[in-house]
């Protein structure tokens, strides 16, 4: 089944997606970026090769043993109880487990309902291993991951800043950089992309974005591509961020930009 690409996020997928929650659906709408999981018309999973799974947000950050983890898969994941494996078996708590979840959920969905002028195909009956945990309403993830991109457009207009390899400038920002920023900054290598960067840090791929946006408005690292006519950042805007001067009077624009953005 196709839906047609559309420039937002919710154009993108609601076609189809509305018409599988107006039927109640239960199975697995598979788009180019990741997969979501309904149940009985609700999104209960989402998996994206671009986000960090749960597991890896629970290991990474020290709540749960790998061991753990991998246990909880052979012994529950054919029956598709993982998540209820780990509760009843005390390794967390059911609270922490759902706001993981409802995290990696949002994470993983924002990259699933991005434009896309690929297929989009729904398989009926089919369920993830991790089995059912805190069900969401369609619309609210649709509305989520509309959201979130329009956040990003705000920070830093230019998305290949996402999927390229980041680059750190060889003149950096004028100012200090907080230290969750600072933590991302120093993975940046001109090898690894944003969500490889996030896997490292055991972050969610969302708030890796934010920060190298965040991170390329303050001139810390390149955007990786000339801006075209298309884009929708003002021409001044552009220049300040090719430029490598130190002119003060460069460094000023800078600050004004990023109190106009709002960055902190």
């Amino acid at each position: 089944m196709n839906a047609s690409a559309q420039p937002a996020a919710r154009a993108a997928a609601s076609p189809l997606l509305d018409r599988l929650v107006r039927e109640r659906a239960t199975g697995a709408l598979l788009r180019d970026r990741g997969t979501l999981y309904l149940a009985d018309g609700h999104v209960v999973h989402a998996e994206s090769p671009a986000a960090p799974g749960i597991e890896s947000v629970l290991t990474t950050a020290g709540r749960l043993r790998p061991e753990d983890w991998y246990h909880a898969v052979d012994q529950a994941g054919p029956r598709g109880r993982v998540g209820r494996f780990l509760v009843e078996s005390g390794r967390i708590r059911e609270g922490e487990l759902e706001l993981c979840h409802l995290g990696a959920l949002h994470d993983a969905a924002f990259f699933v309902l991005a434009p896309s002028k690929g297929p989009t195909r729904f398989r009926y009956g089919a369920a993830h291993w991790i089995g059912p945990i805190h069900p969401v309403p369609a619309d609210a993830v649709e509305r989520e991951a509309a959201r979130r991109r329009e956040l990003l457009d705000r920070l830093w207009p230019y998305p290949d800043v996402d999927t390229a390899p980041v680059v750190r400038r060889h003149h950096g920002p004028d100012g200090p950089i907080p230290l969750r920023r600072r933590a991302v900054l120093d993975l940046v290598d001109g090898v690894r992309t944003a969500p490889e960067i996030a896997r490292a840090l055991g972050r969610p791929a969302f708030h890796t974005l934010t920060d190298i946006r965040r991170l390329a408005a303050c001139g810390a690292i390149e955007t990786p591509r000339t801006p075209t006519a298309a884009d929708t950042a003002p021409d001044w805007f552009a220049r300040i961020t090719a430029e490598t001067t130190t002119d003060p009077d460069v460094a000023l624009l800078r600050r004004l930009r990023d109190a106009l953005e709002g960055a902190p």
